[in-house]
């Protein structure tokens, strides 16, 4: 990384659509959802990533807070994505092989602003810490 925050030889105008998946204290957590083989998802996710081209990039991060929704994963777009209109998209409950599915299918295919995501994963888009909160005020 560059003091800029990009990795070196990556201008923010290449910037691919990314995965951040959470990893904090509930999702990917083999005691909360021992059905799913969490370190195997986020080794394909990584995989996928790798062979992909430099079309997508997967990255974990701490916990991102809604923790009864686990596992979180969020779909940030690229560069052009976000120029085509596209935002950060939350999914919750990402926790079997055919929402790895999509969600792979969906950032090969360029992600928000750039691919429509499939319908299947449309259904576990939620909201974001923030938004969710501020809706429970109203």
């Amino acid at each position: 990384m560059n003091r800029f925050g990009t990795r070196a030889g990556i201008r923010a105008a290449d910037r691919p659509c990314t995965l951040v998946v959470c990893r904090g204290c509930c999702c990917g957590n083999p005691r909360k959802y021992p059905e799913t083989d969490h370190a195997w998802q986020l080794d394909r996710l990584r995989a996928e990533a790798a062979d992909s081209g430099g079309r997508f990039a997967v990255r974990t991060t701490d916990c991102l807070g809604p923790c009864g929704q686990a596992n979180v994963i969020v779909v940030q777009p690229s560069t052009a994505g976000r120029r085509a209109g596209g935002r950060a998209t939350w999914i919750g409950f990402a926790t079997d092989d055919d929402c790895t599915d999509d969600l792979l299918r969906w950032a090969a295919e360029g992600g928000p602003g750039v691919a429509q995501p499939p319908v299947t994963l449309e259904l576990q888009f939620i909201r974001p810490p923030r938004e969710a909160r501020a809706r429970a005020r109203r």
